[in-house]
């Protein structure tokens, strides 16, 4: 079977502007022809009347020598209309020549429906003052349903005469409506890839402006998307160059290493250097991941068995430092978040303030409730951040120079995306006393 292709708006838009066009009108000709009928009838009915009494005052006086008389027909319409005039009810005396023998209609007067012969009539009876002439006069239904026909033909003619035309006129009208969309459409297209410059917005029309605002914020966030690959990309040849070197440079020791403690020695650089390059590409490829994530689905997380969860696994880390941690937890505080990304924030945390604490320091990690807000944190005693350099110590592989410590300069960029993803706010202030660095994450109040 065929694909099809996809659905034109410019025809859609013709389809409804017609269809819509078309059941207004039909429905307009529908209540028109409804009380237009009805008004006919109502004159129509009254002409019949009319005539009854006519018939009633004009004849009855001069029947008194007439057997049986009929009335010649005067119009062309005439073979519709017929009357009747009986005496008594029983003889008839006068009638049109159309009229059938048998009574038009029964002897009460009032108007009335009957078939006779045939056909079917709508009649007006009624008696002279003296009850002495009855008079029918009657009308055959079926010029009635003729006479509605034609009425119901002529309001719906010019709804198919006009139609085509209306097709075509709103046909141009879209053409010209959905112009400016064209123009869009054709600048996308003639777009280099690389070019992701905004889109001219003169002389768009206010419903596809906010079409060109989206895709001029599309555009730019895919420039920064490209800009921080680059960079990404850059920085990242750059870190591992180092390690490498490192390792190539202790592996090269090792080899000519006269004898076992100088290649002990060089064996365990070589170790310390593979090390820290596979911390390097295990935070790289943490922050591709955080880089790429936007707003997942969220699930309550407590915050004070997540703490102890990640010391736990970073207490080993610490005792052989000397490095002492504790927990202060408040109870039953908890987040909206994902666990998996809140636990790699914490480890970070925790991770830096670990390596930049002194033997014999101290890390606190606390959580807690602040002006309503979950605030988690995490204090340590070591060097801390001059708070001139606090906001670039968020920036990918920037270091404090002078702390000692080779790391990857990408813990706290990966903490920061990852408050950004949960719409929390990271601090870093001075620690405990001016001491050290205090990096405070306040999540949105539940």
């Amino acid at each position: 079977m065929p694909e099809r292709g996809p659905a034109s708006l410019r025809w859609r838009l013709i389809a409804l502007v017609l269809g819509a066009v078309a059941l207004v009108w039909l429905v307009t000709a529908v209540l028109t022809y409804r009380d237009a009928r009805h008004e006919m009838n109502e004159v129509m009915d009254a002409h019949l009347a009319q005539a009854a009494a006519l018939l009633i005052v004009q004849t009855t006086h001069e029947l008194e020598d007439v057997e049986t008389e009929h009335a010649p027909a005067l119009h062309r319409h005439a073979q519709a209309v017929a009357f009747q005039l009986w005496e008594g009810g029983r003889r008839l005396r006068l009638h049109s020549a159309n009229a059938p023998e048998a009574p038009l209609a029964p002897a009460e007067p009032g108007f009335s429906e009957r078939e006779v012969e045939g056909e079917r009539w709508r009649v007006f009876t009624s008696w002279d003052a003296e009850g002495e002439f009855l008079v029918h006069v009657g009308e055959k239904t079926a010029v009635r349903e003729a006479l509605a026909r034609e009425l119901a033909e002529g309001m719906l003619r010019p709804l198919l005469l006009a139609l085509p035309l209306l097709a075509v006129l709103v046909w141009l009208a879209v053409r010209n409506g959905l112009r400016p969309l064209e123009a869009v459409a054709a600048q996308v297209a003639a777009r280099d890839p690389n070019r992701l410059a905004p889109l001219e917005a003169g002389g768009v029309p206010a419903e596809v402006l906010p079409l060109v605002e989206r895709l001029n914020a599309l555009f730019a966030q895919v420039a920064r998307q490209f800009e921080q690959e680059r960079r990404f990309t850059a920085d990242a040849a750059h870190e591992l160059r180092t390690p490498l070197a490192a390792i190539r440079a202790q592996a090269q020791v090792a080899r000519a290493a006269a004898g076992d403690a100088e290649r002990h020695r060089a064996l365990e650089a070589l170790i310390r250097g593979c090390d820290r390059a596979a911390h390097l590409i295990e935070q790289l490829l943490t922050l591709a991941r955080v880089d790429a994530a936007a707003r997942l689905p969220t699930e309550p997380v407590a915050l004070e068995p997540l703490a102890a969860a990640v010391l736990a696994e970073l207490a080993p880390m610490a005792l052989e430092k000397g490095v002492e941690v504790e927990l202060a937890a408040a109870p039953g505080l908890g987040v909206a978040g994902q666990p998996e990304w809140l636990r790699i924030l914490l480890r970070n945390l925790v991770d830096n303030a670990i390596r930049y604490s002194p033997s014999g320091g101290r890390v606190r990690v606390e959580t807690a409730r602040e002006a309503g807000r979950p605030v988690l944190s995490v204090a340590d005693t070591g060097p801390g951040i001059p708070e001139a350099e606090r906001e670039r110590a968020l920036q990918r592989f920037y270091r404090v120079l002078g702390s000692g410590e080779a790391g990857s300069g990408l813990g706290l960029s990966i903490v920061g995306r990852i408050a950004e993803i949960h719409g929390a706010e990271l601090r870093l202030e001075a620690g405990a006393g001016g001491v050290g660095l205090r990096v405070a994450v306040r999540f949105p109040a539940a």
